[in-house]
């Protein structure tokens, strides 16, 4: 599918695409990848390899941010399994830290607690006593940038603002915006009272102008990290469709939301520069190229 950019931020891109350099930045374009034996292993040596100790143990608040858009199972969802063991892993390095999960589903037919339930986090976050937020409730930050086309303005929940966010999204094709990976997965965190806008989703106003929209969202906030999902891969829809064959059996983390989510594409046999946020936020909000790529 070719996914052009929305022409209004065009002029933009280029300028900054031609003003910043990825090069000299630590650790931007770098992705960790490992093959998947086991949730618990899996999730140690990418933590281990990404220096994740270090970098969180001056953040006391850390939310984790899985992909619940709904109540069907993995891999449309992101499983409590993977999210569980980020948890054991980080309360074993830092346990004085204190962790939540927070997300917003995209659903108008059921609020997200009820995600929550259905697949099988409530009774994860009791056995690790973690809090459950669901930020498409939760008090709300008004932000402005005069210089953003798309959202000059943005309401996110405050939280975000004191929070070392770690994405946890899953491999998928996206039939809007071509792929959905850590940058669309904030979406969730955008409260519907602002951007339900008609339609059958809670987060519809982002369907108008979706690369723009994510893009901008991303600038306002991205996420500090991602261990992305790969283990399955959805290779038509997020929501429906033939899953990745055969399955792509990884786990991906970085500190660069453009970098993991160029891996992404890479992944899905996709050219990351037809899609259209990807090629906007390259060389500002993070670093598509050069991509490096450490196998642990």
């Amino acid at each position: 599918m070719d996914i052009l950019l929305d022409t209004p931020l065009q002029s933009t891109l280029n300028h900054f695409t031609i003003q910043m350099s990825c090069t000299n930045q630590p650790q931007q374009g770098e992705v960790f990848s490992t093959l998947l034996d086991s949730w618990a292993s899996s999730v140690e040596r990418l933590l281990h390899a990404s220096e994740l100790q270090s970098r969180i143990a001056h953040h006391p608040l850390i939310l984790i941010k899985p992909n619940l858009v709904n109540t069907s199972a993995p891999p449309v969802t992101t499983p409590f399994e993977l999210v569980e063991e980020i948890i054991i892993a980080i309360k074993t390095f830092h346990p004085d830290s204190t962790l939540c999960i927070g997300e917003g589903t995209g659903s108008i037919e059921y609020d997200t607690h009820h995600c929550f339930s259905k697949l099988g986090y409530i009774e994860m976050a009791q056995r690790q006593n973690v809090e459950l937020i669901d930020l498409n409730h939760a008090t709300l930050a008004h932000k402005k940038n005069a210089e953003f086309k798309r959202w000059p303005e943005m309401y996110l929940p405050e939280i975000l603002d004191n929070a070392f966010i770690i994405s946890v999204p899953v491999l998928k094709a996206h039939s809007l915006a071509g792929v959905t990976l850590t940058m669309k997965n904030m979406m969730g965190c955008v409260p519907p009272t602002h951007y339900q806008q008609g339609g059958c989703w809670g987060k519809s106003a982002f369907h108008t102008r979706i690369h723009a929209a994510v893009f901008e969202l991303n600038r306002y906030r991205t996420p500090d990290f991602t261990i992305l999902d790969a283990t399955i891969g959805m290779s038509e829809s997020h929501l429906w469709g033939a899953h990745c064959n055969p399955p792509v059996g990884r786990l991906c983390a970085s500190y660069d939301s453009v970098a993991i989510d160029r891996y992404g594409c890479d992944l899905l046999q996709k050219d990351w520069q037809r899609i259209g946020y990807i090629q906007m936020a390259n060389a500002i909000v993070g670093c598509a190229e050069p991509l490096k790529i450490h196998e642990v």
